[in-house]
């Protein structure tokens, strides 16, 4: 459906739920909230994840009169400075109910169908593996292949279609694994999951083996303006444009140096306004951008998007104090690092480790791809092998490791130091911002801010700073707010990001109809 909508252009197709601040797509892999639109009457269904069938309904319901033109975005005018819903209106004491609505009124994405009562699928009976891949990316489809050309039964999961199936390979394609607590050491089949087929089949998976493939993905960046419509993930572009169909703009600022950046110029080259990296620019970026004849930033601060309905222009500044200056562009898209998909890694148990360079959680690694977690495995980017070559020799390192084959000590990740984004981030918040915000958390319209404030008022923490800005608690569960928000925390507490912490992977880790858990033919244990 999402490229059905932006065939016309970029599509507003939401208001964000505190001020009411325009939203277009952005990361198209079906996580944040930028898409959310109404389909016969469901709310919050993602226009990129969801198959339209002839004689569906899809209107836009987070507005009033419109979504184009909503008088509820007033609320962005009013308070330029942030929305302090915990402790504002206080007094005169008339005023409290007044905002108790003002809240409630804020606190939902649309009101469910009405007249349609829910219906309870039957029960599914749970499915009994020996092997299972979550992830059908290079990773998973090399590390099942081996497996199945070993003699071992292997079936192989992923949210979506399955490209290049391997050979005798048992396909789950279109499901989510949503759920998995740690293995029962007693049981003859220690994993159990919870996943989904949409819209609502639920299903218990169990399996002896787990090989985690689930890859990673295009994270956000913090400046001014970086919620409005037009700033997109590599991802988002991609979704919106498959093949060699034309983007939904003309000319974008390309943020990123390395090999991400070099992809997104093959692909939108004669698209690309200007290139900005945070750091350096690799060889390979500044080859391709010269014989497109694209303007290279290294080191650039990317400031603040200008723009209301959608970027117009950018504007930029060297990094170490250089002149501010701006770039017309309607496009932001966003290639500048690539962070895991390590919440069912998180929700296993396994051990996990801060690796500064990239800027993200792994998972704890021995000989053979091994977690801390016995039988659980972990593959490709999930596992810090961003290098092709290197996430193949990993997936081949676990099938061997299966297999009871010899395998290597554990593979090297490349050297660790601190993240680029770090000394970036100093310099972004000593510049002034004035009434312009910079939204941390797009789910929840949580400011940049309003951290801040909790952290002068003594919170500490990642976890207790989301308890209290609610920070990380919106749909997309955290993937694009937690990693900026753990080196936010960072520079003003003053310790490193390991010592910050992180937060607790609850389940699920996609929004999940409760009529999925209701088709499980039997319950799910508790995992403590």
């Amino acid at each position: 459906m999402l490229q059905h909508l932006s065939r016309q252009g970029l599509p507003t197709l939401q208001r964000s739920i505190r001020y009411h601040r325009p939203r277009a797509p952005m990361c198209g892999i079906g996580h944040c909230t930028n898409c959310l639109v109404r389909v016969n009457g469901q709310p919050n269904v993602r226009a990129c994840r969801y198959v339209p069938s002839p004689g569906d309904s899809v209107t836009l319901s987070n507005g009033w009169p419109s979504t184009r033109y909503d008088l509820m975005a007033a609320l962005d005018l009013l308070f330029p400075r942030g929305m302090d819903t915990l402790h504002g209106f206080r007094r005169p004491r008339w005023a409290t109910p007044w905002l108790q609505r003002v809240v409630r009124r804020l606190a939902g994405y649309g009101p469910i169908a009405p007249g349609s009562p829910p219906t309870v699928p039957s029960p599914v009976p749970a499915l009994e593996l020996d092997i299972l891949v979550l992830g059908a990316g290079p990773a998973g489809r090399r590390a099942s292949a081996r497996l199945q050309e070993a003699g071992r039964a292997v079936a192989l999961l992923d949210r979506g279609p399955i490209p290049a199936p391997p050979p005798g390979v048992t396909l789950l394609p279109r499901t989510t694994a949503v759920f998995l607590p740690p293995p029962h050491p007693a049981s003859p089949r220690p994993f159990e999951l919870v996943t989904l087929t949409e819209p609502d089949h639920g299903q218990l998976v169990r399996a002896t083996t787990l090989v985690a493939a689930t890859g990673a993905y295009d994270a956000a960046l913090l400046f001014a303006g970086n919620d409005r419509p037009g700033v997109m993930s590599a991802e988002g572009a991609m979704a919106m444009a498959p093949g060699d169909r034309r983007p939904p703009f003309r000319r974008a600022l390309l943020v990123g140096g390395g090999a991400r950046a070099a992809a997104m110029l093959d692909r939108f080259g004669v698209h690309t306004e200007a290139v900005v990296a945070p750091g350096a620019i690799s060889p390979e970026v500044t080859r391709r951008a010269s014989e497109l004849g694209i303007p290279l930033y290294p080191r650039t601060l990317l400031v603040e998007a200008h723009g209301r309905s959608r970027v117009r222009r950018a504007q930029l500044r060297a990094r170490a104090g250089g002149a501010e200056f701006s770039v017309a562009a309607d496009a932001i898209v966003l290639a500048a690092r690539r962070l895991p998909h390590n919440q069912l890694l998180f929700q296993a148990g396994a051990q996990m480790e801060w690796r500064g360079t990239a800027g993200g959680y792994f998972p704890v690694l021995g000989a053979g791809s091994r977690t801390t977690v016995p039988g659980l495995y972990a593959v490709g980017e999930v596992a810090g092998f961003a290098d092709g070559v290197a996430a193949e020799a990993s997936a081949f390192a676990a099938a061997d490791a299966i297999l009871g084959k010899p395998v290597p000590p554990p593979a090297e990740r490349g050297p660790d130091g601190p993240n680029e984004l770090e000394g970036y981030y100093r310099e972004l918040l000593q510049r002034p911002t004035g009434w312009r915000k910079q939204v941390l958390c797009p789910c929840e319209d949580v400011l940049v801010r309003e951290v801040q404030e909790a952290v002068a008022r003594g919170y500490r923490g990642l976890e207790v700073v989301k308890r209290y800005t609610g920070l990380g608690t919106g749909l997309c569960q955290g993937r694009y707010c937690l990693p900026d928000g753990l080196l936010l925390l960072s520079i003003l507490e003053g310790r490193p990001p390991s010592e910050v912490g992180y937060i607790r992977q609850r389940p699920p880790v996609v929004p999940t109809p409760l009529g999925a858990f209701a088709g499980l033919a039997e319950p799910v244990p508790e995992s403590g």
